[in-house]
């Protein structure tokens, strides 16, 4: 059995658009703490990563420190993501996102990108990454340019479908334990 691992060390909500991953908010915001059980907040449970305010999808919480280290750690953990982007997300767009794009941030890339769908000037895109760095994926296309009109891509709608082996298996703002099976899976690249 996994040294990390013990029946709830983690959960799951299906987090939806318009709460603040944080325990509480200096502007009187709704939390992802007013979704949860009182004994989440009161037992120090803390989240796993962010999703911005506009950003929906899986978000873990964990009491083990040494889980949510491992789970941040750089390159180590798999997130994919399905995004609305307003704009036309050509072949280079996706070449370049793949390589490497310069952010006034940081460098950033995905490890891979599928096309899934397009409406008008918007593209539905299917994003995977292996970092934690702050709206890693708006910053990402936003640094490129639609052809058509010259303008930055913008993503419109962000949604985390899975971290590495937990996927979003909840109705939005619904949550639940990951279990032993899932937790030793999802561990196991990291021990």
């Amino acid at each position: 059995m996994n040294s990390l691992a013990n029946s709830q060390n983690l959960l799951a909500l299906n987090k939806p658009k318009g709460y603040v991953v944080t325990r509480s908010d200096e502007k009187w915001r709704k939390t992802v703490y007013d979704l949860l059980p009182g004994w989440v907040f009161d037992q120090w449970w803390m989240p796993i990563g962010r999703l911005d305010l506009e950003s929906k999808g899986l978000l873990l919480f964990t009491r083990n420190g040494k889980i949510g280290n491992y789970l941040t750690t750089p390159w180590g953990c798999v997130k994919i993501y399905e995004i609305w982007v307003r704009g036309h997300v050509t072949k280079e767009h996706i070449s370049k996102a793949l390589s490497w794009v310069e952010s006034p941030h940081w460098l950033l890339k995905a490890l891979s990108i599928h096309k899934i769908g397009k409406w008008w000037a918007k593209t539905k895109l299917r994003v995977q990454i292996d970092e934690w760095k702050n709206r890693h994926i708006r910053r990402l296309f936003g640094a490129m340019k639609d052809p058509k009109f010259g303008t930055p891509l913008k993503v419109v709608s962000l949604t985390r479908m899975s971290i590495w082996s937990v996927g979003l298996d909840i109705e939005s703002g619904k949550w639940r334990f990951i279990w032993e099976e899932e937790e030793n899976t999802l561990l196991k690249s990291f021990v």
